[in-house]
């Protein structure tokens, strides 16, 4: 057996090891039993996606990306047509207890992963006309707020960190419910200080985020 080949099936057997070791979605818990799949449309015609064609999708992919990527649980949620289609568990919510993930109980934290969903939004106006990258944010918005030295903001600022805020944390997490206020009015409330003009350098900013976030 050639060096090249026996690399391989190391390498296979150790992937199957620790697909072994993942839980499965457990169908008790995933959505409702779908419809049989659909056949296959006409050339240039979509298929529906179906909550069986997602599953099968998801349970063939996330084991293996998982083991090779050393992942201890993950949680999918995939929404159509502004109703749930599926949700599906994988892996483990305590990996030393052996508590397998649950879709409808098992919490993970996206941060500011939720950013990423923040610029597609904006895309999407974008590509609608509704927005533009380039004009002042102003323009969207039903208070003002001008860059260091009085220059313009632009969303583009915005999705590439570089309107000149000064970071806070102030009030970026809140511990009790009866002082959490409407995004519009946190954003009026807590203008942070321009500190480089729009556009000269890359800083960090969550109030940037929320800020397009709004504007959507």
């Amino acid at each position: 057996m050639s060096i090249r080949l026996l690399s391989f099936v190391i390498a296979a057997l150790a992937t199957s090891a620790a697909l072994a070791d993942i839980p499965q979605a457990d169908p008790t818990k995933a959505a409702p039993v779908a419809p049989p799949v659909a056949e296959p449309a006409a050339h240039g015609t979509p298929v529906p996606l179906t909550a069986a064609d997602a599953a099968a999708f998801l349970d063939g992919m996330l084991p293996s990306s998982m083991a090779i990527g050393d992942i201890a649980g993950a949680t999918v949620a995939i929404v159509k047509d502004d109703a749930l289609l599926l949700t599906r568990g994988y892996g483990f919510a305590d990996v030393e207890k052996r508590i397998a993930v649950d879709p409808a109980q098992t919490l993970f934290r996206p941060a500011s992963i939720s950013k990423l969903f923040t610029w597609t939004a904006v895309m999407q106006q974008v590509e609608a006309g509704k927005l533009d990258l380039d004009h002042d944010i102003n323009e969207y918005l039903d208070f003002k707020i001008e860059g260091y030295g009085g220059q313009p903001i632009k969303l583009r600022h915005l999705m590439t960190h570089t309107a000149g805020f000064e970071e806070s944390l102030l009030d970026l997490l809140v511990t009790d419910l009866n002082k959490l206020k409407p995004l519009g009015e946190a954003l009026k409330d807590s203008i942070p200080a321009r500190i480089y003009p729009p556009g000269t350098v890359p800083a960090y900013s969550n109030y940037g985020a929320s800020l397009a976030g709004y504007i959507v």
